[in-house]
């Protein structure tokens, strides 16, 4: 989605709003693919005493599998962006969080995906207790107890040979 700035840039309390969605479907993350539906986008564009900022929220429901126990599950992912816009900058090395705009012209659709991507967890967990899978059996703890013997202490193995 790209919008054009030009009718904004140079009046103070212009504003253009926007709302799209994005398809990032076909990202893959760690092997799956959790972006299954559309991420919806809105926002706007607001030309503060000659300032542009960019307020925006990107939001999507996620299908993930815990990493800890490996149970699907659903999370909905909310992304809140502000940055600042402009035609051009004056000292590139610390304008790191300021967004070069292609003459008036806003990517918005590329904004926004990569706002999006950068702040997907790199760890999905089901619940904040998630209790894992047992070292052994590979039973879900969340559901059930661990099925493992307890492996018998080393030193004490000498003594278990004589009870068995």
């Amino acid at each position: 989605m790209r919008l054009e700035l030009g009718d904004i840039i140079h009046v103070p309390g212009g504003v253009k709003n926007f709302d799209f969605s994005l398809d990032l479907s076909d990202l893959d993350f760690y092997g799956e693919k959790p972006i299954c539906e559309p991420v919806r986008v809105q926002g706007r564009v607001v030309n503060r005493a000659g300032m542009l900022l960019l307020e925006a929220t990107a939001s999507s429901n996620l299908h993930l599998r815990c990493d800890s126990c490996g149970t699907p599950f659903e999370r909905v992912k909310t992304v809140e962006v502000e940055r600042m816009l402009a035609t051009e900058l004056e000292d590139e090395e610390d304008d790191d969080d300021i967004i070069l705009l292609d003459g008036s012209i806003l990517d918005a659709g590329e904004v926004m995906t990569t706002e999006f991507i950068l702040e997907m967890d790199t760890k999905n967990l089901c619940r904040e207790d998630c209790k894992g899978l047992g070292p052994g059996c590979g039973v879900n703890l969340n559901v059930d107890v661990c099925r493992c013997k307890p492996e018998p202490d080393p030193r004490l193995a000498a003594l278990a040979a004589l009870l068995e």
